[in-house]
Protein backbone atom coordinates (compact mmCIF):
# COMPACT_ATOMS: atom_id res chain seq x y z
CA UNK A 1 0.00 0.00 0.00
CA UNK A 2 1.47 3.36 -0.98
CA UNK A 3 2.17 5.88 1.76
CA UNK A 4 0.10 9.02 1.96
CA UNK A 5 1.46 12.19 0.43
CA UNK A 6 4.10 14.03 2.40
CA UNK A 7 3.35 17.47 3.77
CA UNK A 8 4.82 19.97 1.34
CA UNK A 9 7.32 21.33 3.86
CA UNK A 10 8.44 17.80 4.73
CA UNK A 11 8.95 17.05 1.05
CA UNK A 12 11.07 20.19 0.64
CA UNK A 13 13.16 19.33 3.70
CA UNK A 14 13.74 15.72 2.59
CA UNK A 15 14.63 16.92 -0.91
CA UNK A 16 17.18 19.33 0.56
CA UNK A 17 18.75 16.55 2.63
CA UNK A 18 18.89 14.23 -0.39
CA UNK A 19 22.51 15.08 -1.12
CA UNK A 20 23.82 15.30 2.42
CA UNK A 21 23.43 16.71 5.89
CA UNK A 22 22.46 20.35 6.43
CA UNK A 23 21.60 22.58 9.34
CA UNK A 24 18.35 24.48 9.71
CA UNK A 25 19.43 27.75 8.11
CA UNK A 26 20.92 25.90 5.12
CA UNK A 27 17.67 23.96 4.70
CA UNK A 28 15.63 27.15 4.89
CA UNK A 29 17.87 28.98 2.40
CA UNK A 30 17.96 26.12 -0.13
CA UNK A 31 14.18 25.68 -0.08
CA UNK A 32 13.66 29.42 -0.51
CA UNK A 33 16.10 29.55 -3.45
CA UNK A 34 14.84 26.35 -5.12
CA UNK A 35 11.22 27.49 -4.96
CA UNK A 36 12.12 31.03 -6.07
CA UNK A 37 10.73 32.43 -2.83
CA UNK A 38 7.41 30.60 -3.03
CA UNK A 39 8.08 28.33 -0.04
CA UNK A 40 9.36 30.10 3.05
CA UNK A 41 10.03 27.82 6.01
CA UNK A 42 9.53 30.08 9.00
CA UNK A 43 11.40 28.96 12.14
CA UNK A 44 8.34 27.50 13.87
CA UNK A 45 7.40 25.49 10.79
CA UNK A 46 10.96 24.41 10.04
CA UNK A 47 12.00 23.34 13.52
CA UNK A 48 8.59 21.88 14.33
CA UNK A 49 8.80 19.82 11.12
CA UNK A 50 12.37 18.71 11.87
CA UNK A 51 11.28 17.57 15.34
CA UNK A 52 8.28 15.62 14.01
CA UNK A 53 10.29 14.12 11.15
CA UNK A 54 12.91 12.96 13.64
CA UNK A 55 10.20 11.39 15.81
CA UNK A 56 8.90 9.53 12.73
CA UNK A 57 12.38 8.30 11.85
CA UNK A 58 12.67 10.21 8.56
CA UNK A 59 15.70 12.23 9.64
CA UNK A 60 18.33 12.03 12.35
CA UNK A 61 20.94 14.29 13.85
CA UNK A 62 24.25 14.23 12.01
CA UNK A 63 27.77 15.40 12.83
CA UNK A 64 28.77 18.71 11.26
CA UNK A 65 31.06 18.52 8.24
CA UNK A 66 34.77 18.85 9.00
CA UNK A 67 34.95 22.15 7.11
CA UNK A 68 31.81 23.64 8.72
CA UNK A 69 32.18 27.22 9.86
CA UNK A 70 30.58 28.13 13.17
CA UNK A 71 29.56 31.72 13.64
CA UNK A 72 29.02 31.74 17.38
CA UNK A 73 27.23 28.54 18.04
CA UNK A 74 27.35 25.04 16.70
CA UNK A 75 24.33 24.45 14.48
CA UNK A 76 22.56 21.14 14.63
CA UNK A 77 22.86 19.12 11.42
CA UNK A 78 20.22 16.77 10.06
CA UNK A 79 20.48 13.88 7.59
CA UNK A 80 18.09 11.50 5.89
CA UNK A 81 17.59 8.10 7.43
CA UNK A 82 17.01 5.07 5.22
CA UNK A 83 13.28 5.43 5.92
CA UNK A 84 13.45 9.12 5.00
CA UNK A 85 15.15 8.31 1.70
CA UNK A 86 12.51 5.64 0.96
CA UNK A 87 9.67 8.09 1.67
CA UNK A 88 11.32 10.75 -0.49
CA UNK A 89 11.63 8.32 -3.42
CA UNK A 90 7.98 7.23 -2.95
CA UNK A 91 6.88 10.86 -3.05
CA UNK A 92 8.98 11.61 -6.13
CA UNK A 93 7.47 8.57 -7.88
CA UNK A 94 3.97 9.68 -6.87
CA UNK A 95 4.55 13.17 -8.28
CA UNK A 96 6.14 11.76 -11.45
CA UNK A 97 3.02 9.66 -12.05
CA UNK A 98 0.87 12.80 -11.89
CA UNK A 99 3.21 14.54 -14.31
CA UNK A 100 2.92 11.55 -16.66
CA UNK A 101 -0.85 11.89 -16.67
CA UNK A 102 -0.59 15.61 -17.36
CA UNK A 103 1.80 14.97 -20.26
CA UNK A 104 -0.52 12.30 -21.70
CA UNK A 105 -3.34 14.85 -21.66
CA UNK A 106 -1.14 17.44 -23.38
CA UNK A 107 -1.20 19.68 -20.31
CA UNK A 108 2.52 19.91 -19.59
CA UNK A 109 5.36 21.43 -21.49
CA UNK A 110 7.90 19.76 -19.17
Amino acid sequence: MPSKALKSQWFQILLTLGDGASHGQEIRDEVLARTEGQVHLWPGTLYGSLKQMGEEGLIAGAPPPVDAEHGGGIPRYYALTELGRERLVEELDRLAAFLGVARAKGLSSA
